[in-house]
């Protein structure tokens, strides 16, 4: 997949139907910046569109004591949330993982999957065309032996098919060297912000599966991501950028949520959740955002949010 910035005619994505947004929610996995104690793991929270709050919904099972999931891959399929490899450790060197398991929100319930082919983290996950599609990432094969990188990995996908419960090894699907930050779909088209390396390219780019290309899309050039925004703090005057923490998009209907937390100036440790949404319909002011919120710490991302259906019991 090659990326080209900008075409002459860039083909138009097919427009979804507009979703209200009762029964969505937005599952994200955070983990504390800086753990106040010996004590560290990541937990798992949802956001509610309709009323602009996050709250906490389950800690990941089975990791090891003191350890963190980072760097894994996150997606929906229906109403449940797949957790796909991603690196265990409590140190900057891990290494990826392979297993997979699938959570239940109406029934708070966790189960194990079959593992991928292949090791990953920092890997992209999304649902696509009814399969879940873990792309690119730091990846190898199991019997790696610490001293040969594998390229093709690096570039390639795990396929799951929900059913027939089976992985499916994927060449060559991301060719670009830098793996991607996070892939999104709105119905049968692929969306992505940025790499690994630069979360916010300042543009969203749409993929088109003929060409096997990534193309800009109209009116999605937004300087507010790009760096972190200014602020005041009341007591200080300090007008300095605020450092920004994290940054993820989830689809609902036709717009794009892209979530951003930042780190406040004050010298107390708190933290500002923003939240910005593009109508990828919207022919004119695509771009709209909730009221920020602010809360107590500073949080990070473990992986990308996913955007859920919620059934009607």
């Amino acid at each position: 997949m090659d990326s080209v910035f900008p075409i002459p005619s860039p083909p138009t994505p097919p427009r979804p139907p507009e979703i209200p947004l009762a029964g969505y929610r937005v599952y994200a996995s955070f983990c504390m910046r800086e753990p106040s104690c010996c004590k560290v793991s990541n937990w798992i929270e949802y956001f509610d569109p309709t009323n602009n709050a996050w709250s906490h919904v389950s800690p990941i099972p089975g990791l090891e004591e003191d350890h963190v999931l980072k760097d894994f891959a996150m997606v929906s399929i229906g109403d449940s949330i797949f957790v796909i490899g991603g690196g265990r450790s409590t140190s900057d060197r891990a290494r990826g993982t392979s297993s997979a398991e699938v959570y239940d929100p109406s029934a708070d319930t966790w189960t194990v999957l079959p593992d991928m082919t292949t090791l990953r983290y920092k890997c992209v996950g999304v649902t696509w065309q009814g399969k879940i599609h873990v792309v690119g990432g730091f990846a190898e094969k199991g019997d790696w032996d610490g001293h040969v990188i594998y390229g093709p990995e690096r570039s390639s996908a795990d396929v799951y098919n929900p059913r027939t419960e089976r992985w499916e090894y994927e060449a060559g699907m991301w060719r670009l060297d830098i793996p991607p930050n996070q892939i999104v779909a709105v119905g049968d088209t692929l969306f992505s912000s940025g790499d690994c390396l630069n979360p916010w390219k300042g543009y969203i780019e749409a993929y088109d599966g003929k060409l096997n290309m990534w193309n800009v899309v109209d009116g999605s050039q937004q300087r507010g991501l790009s760096s972190p925004i200014s602020t005041s703090d009341a007591d200080t005057d300090d007008f300095r950028p605020m450092e920004r923490l994290y940054l993820t998009m989830a689809p609902i209907g036709c717009r794009l949520f892209f979530f951003a937390g930042y780190r406040t100036n004050s010298q107390i440790s708190r933290s500002i959740s923003m939240v910005h949404t593009f109508d990828i319909n919207a022919e004119t002011y695509a771009w709209t955002s909730f009221e920020p919120t602010e809360e107590d710490g500073e949080k990070e991302l473990g992986t990308h949010c996913c955007a859920v259906q919620m059934s009607q019991h």
